[in-house]
């Protein structure tokens, strides 16, 4: 029986999949989510096999550490103040993950989306899957039953739509920022998200404002859409 966990936005994608999986005999859902505090503490508590996960729910970094280290949470350590004072707080690597990661990642993603993949697709085969978000119902089954038995699940149009997308001037991490401005986030709340420190997020976003060339964040944001960058 393969443990699977739903993390999709969509409610109404969300319950046809359960649905309809809940109709193969070989398949067990253990939980459906919606948003990446509830992914997390669902892996935590329930060790599927395979969850299905929305790309735009996770950073690319976020992913690949939930298919390899599962799930573990930041930490805070102190360091000296300037000039020996007390000590001030600094975000540091995450913990140590927990005992048993999640099994497999079956990623679902928006064509426009493909060229986010490119640092992921090929060293990740086995442990992440990605499918189209078009994809009909019946290849979500047998891609989460592929990804159970090991076996590389990767939609061959995404793997052409990714190569095909112009040159990106935005590095991973930026994209990463940028994807969580997108959701409507302050730099705080950016950062705490992305385990970095506000002033360095501040800097990432002066780079990005610098490369596409606009005057907010959200224009930054519509740029960074339409060239096919995020």
């Amino acid at each position: 029986m393969v443990r699977t966990l739903l993390a999709l936005q969509g409610g109404l994608l969300r319950g046809a999949l359960a649905q309809l999986l809940a109709a193969e005999h070989d398949i067990e859902i253990v939980g459906e989510v919606d948003s990446p505090h509830h992914l997390r503490a669902a892996v935590r508590a329930e060790r599927p096999d395979v969850a299905v996960v929305e790309f735009d729910m996770l950073t690319v970094t976020e992913l690949v550490r939930l298919a390899t280290l599962g799930v573990a949470e930041p930490v805070v350590e102190t360091t000296p103040a300037a000039g020996g004072g007390s000590t001030a707080p600094a975000l540091c690597s995450p913990t140590e993950p927990t005992s048993t990661p999640v099994g497999s990642l079956l990623v679902l993603v928006e064509q426009r989306r493909a060229g986010r993949l490119g640092p992921v697709l090929a060293e990740h085969g086995h442990r992440i899957g990605f499918l189209s978000r078009d994809v009909p119902p019946g290849r979500i089954v047998d891609g989460i039953r592929q990804l159970a038995e090991g076996r590389v699940v990767l939609d061959p149009d995404l793997v052409v739509a990714a190569l095909e997308v112009a040159d990106n001037p935005l590095t991973n991490r930026e994209r990463e920022v940028l994807d969580v401005v997108a959701e409507g986030h302050p730099v705080q709340e950016i950062a705490e998200r992305l385990v970095l420190s506000a002033g360095t997020v501040r800097n990432h976003l002066s780079r990005i404002m610098a490369k596409t060339g606009a005057r907010t964040r959200w224009e930054a944001v519509r740029i960074a859409r339409e060239s096919g960058w995020l």
